[in-house]
């Protein structure tokens, strides 16, 4: 081989290596943009929802619980455990989820580090321990029925809940618009997938995961492709998948229905369209 090429191989291999160099030391900053995700002001609470702070290793995390309207004759109620997308805080969805609440069923918002009024840095180890920190908190309270604990995850969201089911007992998962793991998504920047540091691979959890799977996900989605969710469902030994015609930030179209089949799902129905 001529010495030019081999002087221009050697340049073109230091230079991906550099770029490679360089998306490890960015990646989280690209997948936690917590930078550009500000508190939004002036949006009406619930006036029964509950703030509290839960203490990690690398210091404390906002979790905020909206209790049931309608608990049971023993006082408790399903618990809904959700995270929310990588471009949101957990301020934006009391108000969207509050009809939960006139179901029948509380919920557990649990922010991510570095998001919101939190502390610490968002990795999967932190977004972990947050999590369970925050279900350690919540899973024994006497309003809490603690054999009913189900997790929803949005997007990341679907990687903190499924970190979340390997290490605490629930009785169902729902994973909307959710990925099947990171590492897939190296190859958009031509990177190897082993550079990928927070992989989350939610694959591996749900074929592991002995309780009903849910998974949502909007055909057209451009962030998160469709097949994502139909290998998630395809691999989970009790799985159902709903599709609808969306994208990923308007999945699903439209919130009043896709709550029926939520408390169908946590009642134990599964004939919901």
């Amino acid at each position: 081989m001529p010495v030019g090429w081999i002087k221009l191989l050697f340049i073109v291999g230091v230079g991906y290596a550099v770029y490679c160099a360089f998306l490890f030391a960015v990646q989280r900053a690209l997948i936690f943009p917590t930078l550009f995700v500000g508190i939004p002001e002036g949006l009406d609470q619930p006036a029964d929802l509950e703030r509290m702070w839960v203490e990690t290793s690398f210091g404390r995390v906002e979790a905020w619980f909206l209790p049931s309207r309608r608990p049971g004759p023993d006082g408790k109620s399903p618990l809904i455990v959700y995270a929310h997308g990588n471009g949101e805080v957990i301020d934006i969805w009391p108000s969207v989820l509050e009809p939960l609440a006139h179901r029948g069923l509380s919920v557990l918002l649990v922010e991510y580090p570095g998001y919101g009024r939190s502390e610490g840095k968002p990795s999967q180890k932190s977004i972990t321990e947050s999590f369970v920190a925050a279900y350690d908190r919540v899973a024994g309270r006497p309003d809490v029925d603690s054999e009913r604990i189900f997790l929803w995850g949005r997007s990341i969201g679907g990687g903190a809940v499924c970190a979340l089911a390997a290490q605490r007992p629930s009785a169902g998962l729902l994973l909307m618009s959710t990925f099947t793991s990171l590492r897939p998504f190296a190859r958009r920047y031509l990177a190897p997938s082993f550079l990928v540091r927070d992989p989350f691979d939610n694959l591996d959890v749900v074929r592991r995961y002995p309780n009903p799977v849910l998974v949502v996900h909007g055909r057209n989605d451009t962030v998160i492709p469709y097949r994502h969710g139909v290998d998630l469902a395809r691999n989970a030994p009790n799985a159902r998948l709903i599709t609808y015609d969306c994208d990923h930030n308007d999945c699903p179209p439209r919130w009043p229905p896709f709550f029926r089949i939520l408390e169908d799902f946590v009642r134990g129905k599964t004939d919901s369209p």
